[in-house]
């Protein structure tokens, strides 16, 4: 039986009772770093719907999580707790939801909303490089798309220029880390607990030994980011928990599990991640404007 999911609540931000007027689509600046064509350009992104480029709602945690949810659903609501050194490869592409007819395209969205506009990855999908070619499923990492989930989540709920887009975590960790991004701040797993709407940053294969005083790198690494949808939760399997949303988790977007202290924090004050799964190199605190929608549920 899936877990239910619950959400947090998230205080209202006292709003002005006058609404100011929708700002106008404005230049998004590429971050230099990890970017196939180096540093792009300031342009206005005529990917991205009208809706978040003119921020119609200020940008707010309660989007992001509800449309990282939204997402989830799509897939299915798979949930991945186990250690994914424990997980078998797939030995056929039918069994891979980012190749299956209606998901495969999703991802494409993922790529052309998420990346700028000057990026080979934008023609990308859950199975077609840039020329339309069909890759074997072998090969799926080369493409893989979790990066590309993020910034698509960021971008549709309006983060504008406050985001380092790209098809690479470590950009946007390494943005935060130095001060370069006027939306994220980078915080040790140690002293901070990450909120609904904040993103959780751990490094893969080589670089797990990445950890806080190591950022920002000199060069890109394989790391992996979720969204915290859910905080403070008792339950199966680790008792004190959150839930995080990402993308590319067992080919999918993915719920899983994450323990935390009473106080909400990934790691213990000697710096031990309480995820044996997970050695938590960064959590990024996202700037937002509102905590919910002014209008919610109106």
């Amino acid at each position: 039986m899936t877990p239910r999911l619950v959400f947090p609540s998230l205080a209202l931000l006292a709003l002005g009772a006058c609404a100011a007027p929708a700002p106008q689509p404005h230049p998004v600046p590429t971050p230099v770093a990890q970017y196939r064509q180096g540093q792009g350009p300031l342009m206005a992104d005529d990917h991205v719907p009208d809706f978040a480029t003119r921020n119609f709602v200020p940008f707010n945690r309660q989007d992001v999580v509800a449309i990282a949810v939204r997402e989830w659903r799509m897939f299915g609501q798979p949930i991945a707790d186990d250690d994914p050194v424990d997980r078998p490869e797939p030995s056929v592409a039918s069994i891979k939801p980012e190749r299956a007819p209606g998901l495969w395209q999703r991802i494409g969205e993922y790529w052309w909303i998420g990346q700028d506009p000057q990026e080979t990855e934008i023609a990308w999908s859950g199975k077609r490089d840039e020329n339309g070619t069909s890759f074997a499923f072998e090969h799926d990492a080369r493409f893989a798309w979790s990066a590309a989930f993020i910034s698509y989540v960021m971008r549709v709920a309006g983060a504008n220029d406050r985001f380092p887009y790209s098809p690479n975590h470590s950009t946007y960790i390494n943005a935060a880390a130095s001060g370069q991004s006027s939306g994220l701040r980078a915080h040790d797993p140690v002293e901070y607990a990450p909120k609904a709407g904040d993103l959780i940053c751990v490094g893969r294969g080589a670089s797990k030994s990445v950890r806080f005083a190591s950022l920002p790198t000199r060069y890109g690494f394989p790391a992996h980011c979720g969204i915290v949808v859910v905080t403070n939760q008792s339950g199966a399997p680790f008792g004190h928990q959150i839930g995080i949303i990402g993308g590319n988790v067992d080919d999918s977007v993915t719920l899983t599990h994450v323990p935390v202290d009473a106080n909400g924090r990934l790691a213990s004050p000697d710096g031990t991640s309480y995820d044996p799964r997970y050695p938590w190199c960064a959590v990024l605190e996202v700037l937002y404007d509102a905590d919910e929608e002014p209008d919610a549920g109106g």
